[in-house]
């Protein structure tokens, strides 16, 4: 995907701000914009809030896409699937990175912190927004989601 003109969110939890400010370094080196919604330290905070913002930010269409760490990556996905529109998914694999989004048409990654070093979690980021939706079959799943509840 070409992210010129574009815009990634990211957002943490106190167990995820380390790995937040790797992926942010990375980003900035590969020229991709970001917009962080923090938070912006280790001191415990509430982690709905956060992926709350970033939602938020994808639903309006102010980023195409959002990067939420937390310490296992577990409750941001969670937190994140509560919005509509949203498809929020766990990555620990390069494998499941590329799926989500070409399968499953992803447009949040939640990654783990405590679960993840920072060389694979990259890895994970570059598959996660190099893959472009295959469409096709995948779409029309994709499109059933929200009959079936929250």
């Amino acid at each position: 995907m070409d992210y010129t003109g574009k815009t990634v969110a990211i957002g943490c939890d106190h167990g995820g701000y380390e790995l937040k400010l790797e992926i942010m370094k990375h980003l900035s080196e590969r020229g991709i914009a970001y917009r962080d919604f923090g938070c912006d330290s280790t001191e415990s905070v509430n982690y709905p809030i956060y992926a709350h913002a970033v939602c938020e930010a994808i639903q309006k269409g102010e980023c195409v896409c959002g990067i939420l760490c937390c310490g296992t990556g577990i409750g941001m996905s969670m937190a994140a699937n509560k919005h509509d529109g949203i498809r929020a998914a766990v990555c620990t694999d390069t494998y499941s990175a590329r799926l989500t989004r070409l399968h499953n048409d992803c447009n949040c990654l939640c990654l783990g912190g405590r679960v993840l070093g920072f060389g694979l979690a990259l890895d994970i980021v570059d598959l996660y927004l190099d893959t472009d939706f295959s469409g096709g079959r995948h779409a029309e799943r994709i499109a059933m989601l929200p009959k079936y509840g929250k």
